[in-house]
């Protein structure tokens, strides 16, 4: 299994410059894959642009969506802007999209939410032929950036089994990811899909003194919309190296192919302690 590194684009307080060394540090260490989150109404750098600038100063990492609402965006621009990315990085773009779940996103936005689950099909539906079709360049390297689908639906898990090249979990224990990679895999055979799909999961984590309780006040935040749940997700903060290795364990035993795990807390450091627990 390999591991990925979020990028803190979601995080109060972190600068362009930091950003910057971040990608430039992960693509130096043991991370296969450097990941971002998209809201729309929250203080977060867009996904694109943020992949872009990591881009720029990184030759190895994949950089992944994850994921990126794809309602939200023109179908046409969304993959201009994915195939960008894909070119700018010399092919290393994972495309992950899903729904989303928060509200509030498609107010701001001005889209409707309703009916948003039949255009995110289309635009699947509507993205290789975008990319084949040469019209919106730039034209990625066949057969264009990896393409994985999130959600925990049973119409979500049809849509990557129909869609997609894999499936991308959106958090939680193991327990959790093992039992939405079983209904992954049930509707790719469904389907008739030869092989598996690419199986992502993510975890969130902060190591350090003083990282545990601004690791968690952030997810709280930034989860708020679920109520009282987001005490739980921030319950599930990874603040040792134990709980990291337990974690990564776990994912492992139920077919994780990719695991992200993301900063809570948007410190430098956080990289080294990271890459001294999973070497």
């Amino acid at each position: 299994m390999n591991i990925g590194l979020g990028l803190p684009t979601t995080m109060a307080g972190v600068s362009g410059d930091l950003l910057i060394e971040w990608a430039r540090r992960a693509d130096a260490g043991p991370f296969s894959s450097l990941g971002v989150l998209d809201r729309v109404a929250y203080q977060n750098y867009e996904p694109f642009t943020a992949l872009a600038a990591a881009a720029a100063v990184t030759g190895r990492i994949r950089l992944a969506t994850m994921i990126v609402i794809a309602p939200l965006r023109n179908t046409a621009l969304l993959a201009k802007q994915a195939a960008s990315v894909d070119a700018l990085s010399g092919g290393r773009m994972t495309l992950g999209l899903a729904v989303g779940a928060r509200g509030e996103d498609y107010e701001v936005a001005n889209v409707d939410s309703r009916g948003r689950g039949r255009r995110f099909s289309e635009q699947l539906e509507t993205i290789r032929d975008i990319w084949e079709e040469g019209k919106i360049g730039p034209t990625p390297k066949a057969p264009g950036p990896h393409l994985l689908v999130g959600g925990s639906s049973g119409e979500a898990l049809a849509r990557m089994a129909r869609y997609g090249d894999g499936y991308m979990h959106g958090g939680g224990p193991p327990r959790a990811f093992a039992g939405a990679v079983a209904k992954a895999l049930a509707a790719w055979s469904d389907l008739g899909r030869p092989g598996r799909p690419a199986l992502w999961g993510m975890g969130y984590f902060a190591l350090g003194d003083g990282t545990a309780e601004t690791g968690a006040a952030y997810l709280r935040h930034y989860y708020a919309f679920t109520g009282p749940f987001a005490q739980k997700i921030a319950a599930g903060n990874l603040t040792s190296p134990g709980a990291i290795v337990d974690f990564i364990r776990g994912y492992e035993d139920a077919g994780c192919d990719e695991l992200v795990l993301f900063p809570t807390a948007p410190a430098l450091d956080q990289i080294d302690r990271l890459a001294e627990v999973i070497h």
